[in-house]
């Protein structure tokens, strides 16, 4: 959600305000809506420039590129106290212009806070909670006189999960504080930078600590102490080399990032398959699922869909069960069943998402069980308490909307469930191929149906059995995408009330493998009865695509591989409607990549 970076060299830097500015470009797919930088002189002089909009859009409006300074500060924020505005804007400074910060994560008790500060006389410019953070510091400076003391202090008033950063002005040192949010140290020569996002620091150096929960960090441009919020003392941890690929963020010839990503898939696919067969921690998360007592699964959003799909792997090709349900549910649902033995497999593309991060702290604390993480960012949160960490190999992904970490993420269940079962994998060599002939082919079906469904403001997809989790997935693209009503359901569902919303030429997408052929026709049959308008993705049928308004062919594609082409094939669907509608793909209003509160 709101992501900062803050870093400091010895001696004044031309180039800060162009560092600060890739900086956010970074931290942007995280989603935001308002950007601003502070930078800072030797002088003890500094300059906040922020407001409302874009990273692109503030930065010229302030010229960030021509700014310079020892050390700086960016931060992008996605509302969640204050409205998006200039005054809620960050960084913040203090009431006396002496210390200056920014944060990321939600405390609870803004409000509360927020009334006790005004009482005191602090002159509050809006209503963040960031900016709250920067008066306390104030008051617990006044009281001790030390900066490390007025921390560890603060962090005592603050209820919720966070990190943030701040510096005071007339000080080389910067802090960086992390309880419940991400929080990592980048180690250079000559420089030492501090973000709440890993990608963010990838630019500068690969010498990587990741500061852990109740723990802060001093530094300056040469040397760091980590320290322990709750007693100050100081902890050792070395640097470590993180060899996550961080690509430059071009469009290569694409409109956009999501239909860019859309497309890398086939060769991100081929990129996890020659990590799982190589990957010993593949094997022992086979062996762990293998001697679990009850197996549960956890997911927000897409990772949860890909998960929900990894059941149906499991149960069809082993005949075992996967308790499954969305991140936040899992402790409410689960919480009492629990026992020493079971394994919790966690999915986060981010490897911070706050419910997921909830769910497995919980497991932790209260069995001898074993939390296996599927994650993109490795030295992320999950990647960090997680038992067994099986990497996606997506690399990074810019659009908020997640495309080719799915497929992947979907790829991962798959290998899992046939090595799980002792089968050959050597037939997922073609998934890639396939994924490939299916977006050269069928683009241009895809634009029809999009030119079809381009005016709609309600859709049902509804898929059968193994297609289900697919359904799900593809109705969540078009709520980000095409910011439409749309509701993915079991198909056999569908008749148990929602049929009654069926009106003349109703949108229902429905997906099918060519094993339920049968079972879609009935379904199908019922919504065309009610003159309801059917479009369907299906290996090839001849009966089901003449009873179909329209029909993307599945071409090639075999029980276990529908769903990973039916997803692609939604995706695309999304984006080029929501192109078509003037929507910005990258960047869907009210949301944000990377959920790190409640």
């Amino acid at each position: 959600m709101c992501g900062f970076f803050g870093i400091v060299f010895k001696e004044r830097n031309d180039n800060l305000g162009r560092i600060l500015n890739k900086a956010g470009e970074r931290l942007s797919y995280r989603g935001y809506d308002t950007a601003g930088i502070a930078v800072f002189d030797k002088n003890a002089s500094y300059d906040i420039f922020k407001d409302k909009g874009t990273i692109e859009e503030v930065s010229e409006e302030f010229e960030f590129g021509e700014k310079g300074g020892y050390k700086g500060i960016i931060q992008l924020r996605w509302a969640t106290f204050g409205a998006p505005s200039k005054a809620n804007a960050q960084p913040h400074a203090d009431c006396k212009g002496e210390i200056v910060g920014a944060h990321n994560g939600n405390i609870v008790n803004t409000h509360g806070l927020i009334k006790e500060l005004r009482s005191h006389g602090h002159d509050l410019k809006g209503t963040n909670d960031g900016e709250m953070i920067i008066h306390i510091l104030e008051e617990e400076m006044a009281n001790t006189g030390d900066f490390n003391k007025a921390i560890i202090n603060t962090n005592t008033r603050l209820n919720g999960d966070y990190a943030f950063i701040a510096t005071p002005v007339n000080s080389d040192k910067m802090y960086a504080v992390k309880k419940g949010s991400s929080l990592f140290l980048g180690i250079a020569d000559g420089y030492i930078c501090a973000s709440s996002d890993l990608i963010s620091i990838l630019d500068h150096t690969d010498s990587i600590i990741p500061i852990l929960d109740n723990e802060y960090v001093e530094f300056t441009y040469n040397h760091y102490e980590i320290k322990s919020l709750l007693d100050g003392n100081r902890i050792e941890r070395k640097p470590e080399i993180n060899n996550l690929n961080v690509e430059e963020i071009k469009l290569d010839g694409y409109s956009h990032f999501m239909e860019k990503e859309i497309f890398e898939s086939p060769q991100k696919f081929r990129n996890l398959l020659d990590v799982v067969e190589k990957h010993d921690a593949y094997k022992k998360a086979i062996e762990a699922i293998k001697n679990a007592e009850n197996i549960y699964l956890i997911g927000s959003g897409t990772s949860y869909h890909a998960g929900r799909l990894g059941t149906y792997y499991f149960s069809k090709i082993n005949g075992l069960n996967i308790n499954a349900t969305f991140a936040a549910d899992f402790i409410e649902r689960y919480g009492s069943c629990i026992k020493n033995g079971d394994v919790l497999i966690a999915v986060s593309q981010s490897g911070e998402t706050k419910d997921v991060k909830n769910a497995v702290d919980y497991f932790k604390n209260r069995v001898n069980g074993t939390v296996i993480g599927v994650v993109n960012v490795l030295g992320s949160t999950l990647a960090y308490n997680a038992d067994i960490v099986l990497p996606i190999v997506s690399d990074i992904e810019i659009s908020v909307p997640a495309t080719k970490t799915f497929i992947n993420q979907c790829g991962v269940f798959l290998y899992l469930a046939m090595a799980y079962a002792g089968k050959s994998t050597d037939s997922m060599r073609e998934i890639p191929s396939l994924i490939e002939d299916f977006l050269k082919q069928e683009k241009k079906h895809l634009e029809k149906l999009a030119e079809i469904l381009k005016n709609e403001k309600d859709v049902h997809v509804l898929g059968y059995g193994i297609m289900y989790p697919i359904a799900m997935e593809g109705a969540l693209k078009m709520k980000e995408v095409m910011y439409i009503h749309s509701e993915g359901m079991y198909s056999s569902e569908f008749k148990h009330g929602p049929l009654a919303i069926v009106y003349d030429n109703y949108p229902v997408i429905f997906l099918a493998t060519g094993e339920d052929k049968d079972m879609i026709i009935s379904h199908i049959n019922e919504v065309k009865t009610r003159m309801g308008s059917v479009y369907t993705f299906a290996p090839y049928d001849k009966e089901i695509e003449e009873i179909s308004d329209y029909f993307i062919p599945l071409d090639n594609a075999e029980y276990y591989t529908s769903p990973i082409l039916a997803g692609i094939g939604l995706q695309l669907l999304s984006y080029l409607i929501g192109v078509e509608n003037g929507r910005n793909p990258d960047r869907p209003r009210n949301i944000s990549k990377t959920i790190t509160v409640d």
